[in-house]
Parts: structure tokens; C-alpha cells; sequence
């Protein structure tokens, strides 16, 4: 439950994408303007890797690698904007799934913000945005950040 409508907990999906960069920086002013709490969140697509690693076996622990660097980057970030309240969250699994059904509990989240799109366009293009499922399934609000790059691809579908 909110008060005053204020966010407190507010997760922010991250995949390295310039949406979820996007997104991130829109998160970090949420939480400046709230003094909230933020949790960067990644999660590793395991059913991507799974297809991989019968060919690689060291796919998940590059993935665990960038995921790692990429949220300490993160991280480093919005504690230089002035927020003292920042964690870090991997998860494995879908996105579409974990984000809004366990991270976002997890963390009691008020607030997922996320991009509008990702790094993942065939996934997108066959089964629907991960951004399209937190929305439906969160138990939260959701604020989904478009980017430039979303209005154009927008404009040629017309």
C-alpha cells in the first residue's frame, strides 16, 4: 500500500539494453524524488542458454559475468546520482516470468520499471515482449519507458 503515493521499493529491470538504460535512469529519479529504495534486477534467460550450452559450456558463467559487471556499472551509477539505497538482484529463469512473479515479491516492490523493448527483437517478434508480460502479471504498478528507437519502429508499422 502506497502513501502519499510515494514509491518505496522500486525494482528496475535491466539487460544492458538502451531501453533498460533508459528506464534505469527514470527509476534513479523516482527514487531520488521518494527517497526509495532500488533494486536493479537482471535476470539470466536460462532457456537461451540451455539451447547453448549443449555447444558451450561456458555460456552460463559469461552470462553470470556480464550480469555481474553490468549491475555493479548500474549500481556505481545511481549511488554517484546520491542514492544510498541501491541492491542488486540476479535471477535465472524468463524474464517475462521472474521479473514481475518473483522478483517484484521478493522486494515487495510498489514499482517495476522496465523498457519498452530489450535486446531480445525474435523473442519479441514471436512471443511477445517481456515488458508486455510484467505488465500483465505484476503485482505492482509498472511504468514501461519508450525510447526514441520504439516511436520509430512505430511509425514504419503504420
Amino acid at each position: 500500500m502506497l502513501l502519499n503515493d510515494a514509491y518505496q521499493n522500486i525494482v528496475v529491470a535491466i539487460d544492458g539494453s538502451q531501453a533498460s538504460l533508459r528506464a534505469f535512469k527514470k527509476a534513479v529519479l523516482i527514487c531520488k524524488r521518494n527517497q526509495g529504495q532500488l533494486i536493479i534486477a537482471h535476470v539470466v534467460d536460462t532457456k537461451t542458454i540451455s539451447t547453448a550450452e549443449t555447444y558451450d559450456q561456458s555460456m552460463i558463467n559469461r552470462s553470470e559475468t556480464y550480469a555481474t559487471h553490468l549491475l555493479n556499472d548500474y549500481k556505481q551509477q545511481a549511488e554517484t546520482s546520491g542514492l544510498t539505497n541501491v541492491q542488486t538482484h540476479i535471477d535465472y529463469g524468463s524474464p517475462k516470468v521472474r521479473i514481475p512473479k518473483h522478483v517484484a515479491k521478493a522486494f515487495n516492490a510498489d514499482l517495476i520499471v522496465c523498457g519498452a523493448t530489450g535486446l531480445n527483437a525474435v523473442e519479441r517478434f514471436l512471443i511477445g515482449s517481456v515488458s508486455e508480460n510484467i505488465v500483465r502479471y505484476a503485482p505492482c504498478d509498472v511504468l514501461v519507458i519508450r525510447s526514441d528507437e520504439d516511436l520509430d519502429e512505430d511509425e514504419t508499422e503504420k
